[in-house]
């Protein structure tokens, strides 16, 4: 299987966490969207400040790689209004994909409306300019009912919302990254917690993000129903190679 187009590559670090300068950093984001292109992966995954330079490689060199970037990361806690106009400024810098971390935290604590409030608004936004919208849950921090009912959560809102020719451009997607676990728990995708958001996403997309550090997974997720996989080993995963530290 090629799985290059299932690929979204990844870099989110700021400078401050991976201890290095912001010119090192700037040139880690050109390297991997650089990678992006020559590769024909299907999307480029960076901060928002960095999607008016992906915008422009890309266009440079003619790629039909996609531009992707995180909302309202990676706590997911800031206020609807907040997560919008981080979105709008992606948007007006010609980003193609918005993965938002939904409010997982409030929805933990039995504030659904405010929820579903965010999760319609922040889908609306991205529909209405013609973009996906993807709801990253954060699995490692909700227990396995959770993970059912705050997927059915998303899809209801979407379903209810939109038509559901729409349903395609928008994902459940299940983590960040850089949650932080206790007795080294998984922060990432797993198959566990992927086989119940394809299940109850349906007919929503589903992206598994950390965690996939090898081809055999890759493909495994693939089979599993997932379409996209974000990582930070995407070469390696397309060359059938592993990577035990990557994202």
């Amino acid at each position: 299987m090629k799985v290059n187009q299932y690929l979204d590559s990844t870099y989110l670090k700021t400078a401050i966490q991976a201890c290095i300068s912001e010119e090192e950093t700037v040139a880690k984001v050109k390297d991997l969207i650089n990678e992006a292109i020559e590769n024909s992966y299907k999307l480029a995954m960076i901060r928002p400040k960095f999607v008016a330079t992906a915008r422009e490689m890309v266009k440079k060199a003619n790629s039909e790689t996609l531009i992707g970037t995180v909302i309202g990361f990676h706590e997911g806690i800031y206020t609807t209004n907040e997560k919008l106009i981080e979105a709008q400024k992606a948007i007006d810098d010609d980003v193609d994909e918005l993965d938002y971390v939904i409010n997982y935290t409030a929805f933990k604590e039995g504030k659904i409306n405010l929820v579903k409030a965010e999760v319609f608004k922040g889908t609306k936004l991205a529909l209405d300019n013609k973009k996906v919208a993807k709801w990253i849950i954060e699995i490692a921090a909700l227990t396995n009912d959770e993970i059912v009912l705050i997927t059915q959560l998303i899809r209801d809102v979407v379903l209810e919302n939109f038509e559901e020719e729409n349903a395609e451009m928008v994902f459940v997607k299940s983590s960040t990254g850089f949650f932080v676990t206790e007795g080294g728990k998984a922060n990432g995708a797993t198959f566990e917690a992927m086989e119940l958001i394809v299940e109850n996403a349906k007919p929503l997309s589903a992206k598994a993000a950390g965690g996939v550090r090898n081809y055999d997974d890759a493909v495994k997720m693939v089979e599993l129903g997932v379409t996209r996989i974000g990582t930070s080993s995407a070469k390696l995963i397309a060359e059938g190679g592993n990577d035990t530290e990557g994202y």
